[in-house]
């Protein structure tokens, strides 16, 4: 068997890890294609250079199959025992049956002999591919037992590690709920990148001594290995370096089940911090008895309580005499009309729809039973102290959130361009908000996100106000709809250095997949709180926080600068983590629409919010949910915790072939500009000062980098596009060409910009399909252009100048009239006294902007203000709120706009504003 050649290509590195699997089925698919072509061929120079072209195919494969079950590492000297041999049509035969098992997937479901190549095992394997086509048919694969691969990690010979995989199959029997097979590693460093490019491995055995090098050059580790060497694991002792590994493998894969092999004092391991262990095995140990207690464990996560009990529960005779007609059927299976609803849904859907709480079933507003449970599991998989489920959308549990936590008059410091949802969930709460402004994007019509020194200052005038005990609340959004992503654990630990009880609400309803990934991980609401919660608890940090608290006590306290400055660290003794997020699980995972989440970790929730909550759940939960979104919302926790890693990456996969493509073909550059980075991130936002996690030559290899240190990020699965050059507006180019002409649906744009997202269930031929279609429509504006006359040109031109350099500047928000401005010295408002002064006609009139009415208003002295939210299509953020006064800067934007919708203006009578009468005494009104 040939030498590993580490440094023949990135790939064979696996530096270009971010697009392992597509790299894995592709080398497979050209493994295949070059082997039919070596076995027609009688040139000797092109047989030559095919042998070398299959050997290097066959070395890097070598790399990524040592990480997976199958093929095993028996299978590969099989492959490299019939290359040797110059055997090119037994290989071509045998290859080609490997490649048809890891498309069907039928290791999965049995065990494939290579060295089977009759025509019986090839009928099987194209059975098997068969079946894997009609999966989206539930009988298909509903009895199949779900697969999944152990990771042993020990320093076996080739013979050892042969046993180990030998015992873990013999164990197996069909009556078990899960198949398994074994991948063994020889290393620190290998058993990690095994996770990281193996997503099948659910579970993971480490035992005995093991080195810290893996034989290969493994790039794609670098970030996560910084400051740990050889020689610093050669001091630690085997349960120190064991619990070492269990932590990062923690780190990286939480859900990863983990166990612990030792052949030392069994006792005194137990005894240490070994909490990632779900059990301890001493090497006496049976292999049955670890067998059971890692199905146990996988089970423990595959479990849907409340989907198991509804599923239960439409397999009873049960008589309805209750609400609800179409419960079991009935309305409908005995409607002469209405039975294609039945022909269209199926039956299931409606024998489990019903209205009943109890006979196995649970109430989502009191919650006892498999809700209660399924909540539980939910809390686990996102890594939130508390979890609850919303059946109405993330519009709802924003409020939820906002009514349990803020009283009236309560401060929040609001992102002034996050969802119109926290806007009137400050209405409901009777908050005072302080608006945010985001960083403008004036180039392409949006908004970043709010960076760090604004709110910093923003609290800092609070203190000196005298008023930072009112401030209650820091809400956010992250991501971003054209995802910008937070430096979620900075924000909050120098925010909190300013004031240690401030509450975040992180409005995650585009990020529910990130908890699953361990580059996004950390920049998620939960991870960051459960990571400081550690982090102030420990010596390490006291000690780290006494040296800065005495180099900063040298500073001047005045000074603005000494805290705007610097990063400030909060007083351990004082601080308290208290953080909420909202996801979307629709809009990101598996979940039916309207299926929501709210996750909490907040250490005073149990003393001093649990009761308000639950009356905030009670005020926005319907009395009556479906129980379809609930069981939805279980079934996708599962699915997440079972295979998230794997979708996940396969959603980072496709948007990075996306892009590529994106950025290197000549045609699409000309009209389709993918927006970078640093296009979208300033560089005074990016310590990194990385421009492009792509480089052509050295591919996806700087993601890590940027999203470990900068201010803010780009998540690469949201594609932003500027399409100035092709003379087209985003509405336009969204409705007329991408809907009509091709039937490919986006939901945001901005005037010269669209955005395209990948999500779980993007596959790579749709990636092909947009690809194609952007090509085609691409090559339709070059002919457009090509066949156009002078006039026609010069208008193309025009509009093309129009959309890309005619762009008025974002305004930021300008500021409530002091009629709803409770203090002077600060900037916060009565959103809620301006709101229901609305209610009240006479208290408003309408005035024009097209005519020049309101504008007159203006130049006469007249303080015009918003009587109600104002909120254009794109972008679906509030340019104007109740009692904010109108700039000159919001009334241009407002008349560039060329979008037709336009919340809480109607052209025909202009924009509600209130009577210069109304504000002499609004509180009157």
């Amino acid at each position: 068997m040939p030498e590993n050649n580490t440094t023949e290509t990135p790939y064979t590195a696996l530096g270009f890890y971010h697009k392992i699997s597509q790299l894995r089925a592709d080398t497979w698919n050209a493994l295949k294609r070059d082997l039919g072509i070596l076995i027609r061929l009688e040139e000797e120079n092109r047989v030559k250079n095919l042998v070398k072209s299959i050997e290097i195919k066959l070395t890097r494969l070598e790399i990524i199959e040592d990480y997976h079950a199958f093929p095993s590492k028996e299978d590969f000297r099989h492959l490299w025992t019939l290359f040797q041999r110059g055997e090119y049509t037994m290989l071509d035969k045998v290859v080609r049956r490997l490649v048809r098992a890891l498309i069907s997937e039928s290791y999965r479901r049995r065990n494939v002999d290579l060295s089977e190549t009759d025509a019986g095992a090839e009928d099987m394997e194209n059975r098997d591919a068969l079946n894997q086509l009609r999966r989206g048919h539930p009988a298909s694969n509903s009895s199949a037992q779900p697969y999944f691969e152990l990771l042993v990690v020990d320093n076996l010979s080739n013979q050892e590690e042969e046993v180990v995989r030998e015992a873990f199959h013999n164990m197996r029997r069909p009556e078990d709920r899960f198949v398994y097979d074994v991948v063994t590693v020889k290393s620190f460093e290998d058993a990690l990148i095994a996770i990281l490019v193996n997503p099948n491995i659910q579970a993971c055995l480490i035992r005995y001594e093991f080195p810290y090098k893996s034989k290969y050059n493994l790039s794609a580790l670098r970030n996560y290995l910084e400051g740990l060497s050889e020689n610093e694991l050669a001091n630690h002792s085997e349960a120190e370096r064991n619990i070492l590994l269990s932590s990062m493998i923690h780190e990286l894969r939480p859900e990863i089940d983990q166990f612990l092999v030792t052949s030392g004092d069994v006792e005194a391991t137990a005894s240490r911090d070994i909490k990632h262990f779900n059990r301890i095995f001493y090497r006496e140990t049976d292999y049955i008895e670890q067998h059971h207690t890692i199905l146990r464990a996988i089970d423990n996560r595959y479990r849907t309580p409340f989907f198991d009990a509804l599923r239960e529960y439409s397999k009873k005779p049960t008589g309805v005499f209750h609400a609800m007609p179409i419960s079991r059927g009935k309305s409908v299976t005995r409607s002469h009309w209405a039975g294609h609803m039945i022909d269209f849904y199926g039956i299931n859907i409606f024998l489990a729809e019903t209205s009943a709480t109890s006979g196995g079933l649970d109430s989502l507003l009191q919650p006892y039973g498999p809700i209660k449970k399924a909540q539980e599991y939910a809390a686990r998989a996102f890594g939130a102290r508390s979890s609850f489920f919303v059946t109405n959308g993330t519009s709802t549990a924003n409020k939820i959130v906002v009514q349990a936590l803020i009283k009236p008059r309560d401060i929040v410091l609001v992102d002034r361009d996050c969802h119109k949802s926290h806007h009137y969930g400050m209405v409901l709460a009777g908050a005072h908000v302080s608006y945010l402004d985001s960083y403008p994007l004036n180039d392409y019509s949006m908004y970043g996100a709010v960076p760090l020194r604004e709110i910093k200052k923003t609290l800092l005038a609070y203190k000196r106000s005298g008023q930072l005990h009112k401030v209650k609340m820091l809400l956010l959004t992250n991501c971003t709809f054209d995802g910008i992503v937070y430096n979620v654990r900075r924000v909050m630990e120098e925010c909190l250095a300013i004031k240690p009880d401030l509450i975040f609400l992180w409005d995650e309803a585009w990020f529910a997949f990130a908890g699953f990934n361990p580059t996004y991980r950390p920049r998620t609401a939960m991870n960051a709180a459960r990571t400081l919660r550690n982090r102030y608890r420990s010596e390490e940090y006291r000690e780290e926080y006494a040296a800065w608290k005495a180099e900063f006590d040298q500073l001047d306290p005045e000074d603005e600068a000494t805290w705007l400055d610097q990063r400030l660290m909060p007083d351990p003794d004082k601080v308290r983590i208290r953080t909420y997020a909202t996801h979307s699980t629709h809009k990101t995972l598996t979940s039916l629409r309207q299926g929501s989440m709210i996750h909490i970790w907040d250490q005073d929730y149990r003393q001093k919010v649990e009761s308000a909550f639950h009356e905030a759940y009670m005020t926005h939960t319907s009395t009556s949910p479906n129980y379809q979104i609930v069981a939805s919302l279980d079934v996708g926790r599962m699915q997440a915790e079972m295979e998230g890693f794997e979708l996940v990456h396969s959603q980072v996969e496709t948007a990075l072939s996306l892009r590529e493509q994106l950025y290197t073909h000549p045609l699409l550059q000309k009209y389709f500009r993918v927006l970078k980075n640093s296009d979208m991130v300033p560089a005074a936002y990016r310590e990194s000062e990385v421009e492009s996690f792509y480089d052509p030559v050295t591919g996806w290899n700087k993601m890590e980098e940027a999203w470990a240190r900068d201010e803010f990020v780009v998540d690469p699965t949201r594609i932003t596009i500027a399409i100035g050059n092709t003379g087209v507006d985003g509405d336009t180019f969204k409705n007329e060409y991408l809907m009509n002409k091709y039937g490919i649906q986006i939901n945001k744009t901005s005037r010269n910009t669209v955005l395209f997202m990948t999500n779980i269930g993007t596959t790579r031929g749709s990636i092909a399909y947009l690809l194609d279609v952007l090509l085609k429509l691409a090559k339709e504006f070059d002919y457009q252009l090509e066949d156009s006359s002078r006039p026609e040109r010069t208008i193309i031109e025009n509009q093309v100048h129009s959309l890309n350099h005619d762009l008025p500047p974002l305004p930021d928000f300008s500021r409530f009239h002091d009629a709803f401005r409770p203090s002077t010295e600060t900037s916060q408002g009565d959103i809620r006294c301006a709101y229901f002064l609305s209610y009240d006609e006479e208290n408003t009139e309408y005035l024009r902007f097209d005519n020049g009415k309101l504008q007159a208003q203006m130049r006469d002295g007249r303080d015009v203000v918003s009587a109600s939210f104002v909120i254009p299509y794109p972008p679906g953020f509030p340019v104007l709120v109740p009692g904010q006064v109108i700039s000159e800067e919001i009334i241009h934007f407002l008349q560039a706009l060329d979008v037709t919708e336009i919340h809480g203006y109607r052209p025909e009578l202009g924009l509600v504003v209130f009577t210069e009468e109304a504000l002499i005494n609004p509180a009157a009104g």
